[in-house]
């Protein structure tokens, strides 16, 4: 565990952080906890537990980053790379967008990262011109437009004959998507401990008009719809969105605010490892399709819905693409030792339901491919193929994927 100038505490998955000399931390962090508990760690004697979920989360004016870790590799600037490399593979924020290609600050956590990238978003928007919608508005007007409202228009101008209480249409800047944005640009000002960053997030709030205040929750956002002209707001709504919903704020004493920006590395590396096969694959075959979370139905009770199973990745290929590959990924470190019986007994289920050609386990690992063969029910060795793959992990993410992609079509040929 190490403490930067901004009282970063850097620690990887499945660490345990001992709090023993700081109560006020392990009481925002119990707090947080709840009675519920949340996903991201357990709670100790005087500790705390981290799991298989990597990110950061945020307490008051102390920043805990979890990252990734499936070797016996302890360099944390490394790690922090490939685990931001990931996440922009996957899509989690799209630094390739002409808005947001450039991003200058030095991270010293991974929420520097998106705060600068949000920032950079809402500059471009600004940068533009921001876009202006129709709304109802309520209020006195010098001219009569609109509806009149005959109650108001009583109570409120009996004696100034020369105004109207009208409800009519105005064209402006103040709706819903503003309102999200100025919501996180102030809750950004609020977290912020970047003096790189401090500047810019005055500036943008001196170009970007004062909205009123909402109430955000999912609904919001699920009802939100984007079309030509406020297509290129997704990014920067979607960042607000990440920022606004995980943020906790702290009823009690008002100082150990929370905000949480984990992922589960279990559905990272299998989103990683897809993207990265699809990326490698289009520049190599043709013939072929990948495809995530392929599911099928293999039961139905006689009232009630069916149950499924869903592969991770499924690789068609051939003229017709009548071959079938699954692959399943497993974010964990073998050491050495064989798959659990668990997920071998789920790749042979596969194997049969998917009517495929042969079926691998990819963890994180550098121990290339151990071939297997399943027993048929005569305690004979059948012809189903199951492979262990072992991905060796490079943190130049181009590369890594490269490896990914190299491996897995190796395996699927036959080579």
């Amino acid at each position: 565990m190490t403490t930067a100038k901004q009282n970063i505490l850097t620690v990887f998955e499945h660490d345990t952080l001992k709090l023993h000399n700081d109560r006020t931390l392990l009481e925002a962090l119990q707090d947080f906890h709840g009675e519920n508990g949340v996903p991201y760690f357990s709670l100790g004697n005087n500790c705390v537990k981290f799991c298989e979920y990597v990110g950061v989360i945020q307490i008051g004016k102390t920043t805990i980053e979890v990252l990734p870790k499936a070797d016996h590799t302890d360099s944390k600037a490394a790690w922090r790379e490939a685990l931001i490399g990931m996440l922009r593979s996957v899509g989690v924020f799209d630094v390739e967008a002409p808005s947001s290609s450039t991003l200058n600050v030095k991270h010293n956590s991974i929420l520097d990262l998106y705060f600068e990238l949000f920032i950079k978003e809402v500059e471009h928007l600004v940068h533009l011109g921001l876009v202006k919608k129709y709304k109802k508005a309520d209020g006195n007007c010098n001219s009569l437009k609109g509806n009149l409202l005959f109650g108001e228009q009583i109570q409120k101008n009996l004696i100034r004959k020369e105004r109207f209480f009208t409800r009519h249409t105005v064209y402006d800047v103040q709706h819903p998507l503003h309102q999200i944005l100025y919501k996180a640009i102030l809750l950004l000002q609020q977290l912020n401990s970047n003096t790189a960053l401090t500047s810019r997030m005055g500036s943008l709030l001196l170009h970007f008009p004062e909205q009123s205040d909402i109430r955000v929750t999912e609904a919001m956002f699920e009802k939100i719809i984007f079309n030509r002209k406020t297509e290129h707001y997704r990014k920067a709504i979607e960042i607000a969105r990440l920022l606004l919903l995980n943020y906790h704020p702290d009823v009690r004493t008002g100082k150990n605010h929370v905000l949480a920006l984990m992922f589960d590395m279990n559905m990272l590396w299998e989103r990683f490892v897809f993207v990265s096969i699809r990326a490698y694959l289009r520049k190599q075959l043709s013939d072929y399709r990948v495809i995530a979370q392929a599911s099928k139905y293999f039961w139905k009770p006689a009232a009630g819905y069916r149950s499924s199973i869903k592969a991770d990745i499924v690789f068609k290929y051939g003229p017709e693409q009548d071959k079938c590959v699954v692959l399943d990924t497993k974010w964990k470190n073998l050491n050495g030792s064989n798959p659990s019986p668990d997920d071998l007994r789920q790749l042979y289920v596969y194997h049969e339901f998917y009517d495929a050609q042969k079926v691998a386990l990819v963890y994180p690992g550098n121990f290339g491919i151990k071939k297997g063969i399943y027993y048929d029910k005569h305690h004979q060795l059948s012809d189903k193929e199951c492979s262990v793959m072992g991905i060796k992990v490079i943190t130049d993410i181009s590369k890594w994927q490269t490896e990914i992609g190299t491996q897995v079509l190796q395996w699927v040929l036959g080579a």
